[in-house]
């Protein structure tokens, strides 16, 4: 009997080493043991109002780069789009063409990724926009809807869009009016427009001809 338990004991200490030897071989590999499952959570989501880089060379095909204001949370922010425009085409239809192009791109629906991102717009389909009208200043553009009848949203959109564009003169505003018959105004886009277009409305003056 005491035989037995000699024996077992000299084979436990046998293995001690061995147990040694393994313990060091797996706290080398960064192998540590644990007795219940690590959760790590869901994958981390998209960043609100963070859009992946857009294939310039792709846009560039499919007409001039542009971009327009989208909303995104409470504030206006850019996205590239890109409007056609016929080469050759005379500087006052131009900026009449490239200012439809660019209502239209603010009326479209945003693109899957953007309205993953929490990209909206306000603007609706349907608006068109012509060229000034008898007595207006020469840079007067003419919406199908008077910019006192759209939404403060949109009104916001529009001008920060029309007045950083080809459409306009490049100081920051832009001349707008509604159908005939009703003077146009100059409105700006303004950095309180940009950050709060649900409260802020585009200041505006009065022009003459």
């Amino acid at each position: 009997m005491r035989g037995r338990r000699r024996g077992r004991a000299a084979a436990g200490v046998r293995q001690l080493p061995a147990l040694a030897v393994l313990a060091v071989l797996l706290g080398g590999c960064g192998i540590r043991s644990t007795e219940v499952p690590t959760d790590f959570g869901a994958a981390p989501s998209r960043v609100p109002c963070s859009l992946s880089e857009p294939d310039v060379s792709t846009q560039a095909s499919r007409g001039v780069p542009v971009q327009v204001f989208l909303l995104c949370g409470s504030s206006l922010v850019t996205v590239d789009r890109s409007v056609r425009v016929p080469d050759g085409t005379a500087d006052v239809k131009r900026r009449v063409m490239v200012a439809q192009g660019l209502l239209d791109q603010l009326a479209e629906t945003p693109s899957p990724g953007e309205r993953d991102a929490g990209y909206t717009t306000d603007v609706r389909g349907g608006m068109s926009v012509t060229g000034p009208g008898p007595g207006d200043p020469e840079d007067t553009l003419r919406l199908s809807t008077a910019p006192a009848e759209l939404t403060s949203y949109a009104l916001a959109q529009i001008v920060c869009t029309f007045s950083d564009s080809a459409a306009a003169e490049g100081d920051g505003s832009v001349i707008l009016g509604g159908p005939a018959g009703k003077a146009p105004r100059r409105y700006a886009c303004t950095g309180e427009v940009r950050s709060r277009p649900g409260t802020t409305e585009p200041p505006s003056s009065g022009v003459t001809g």
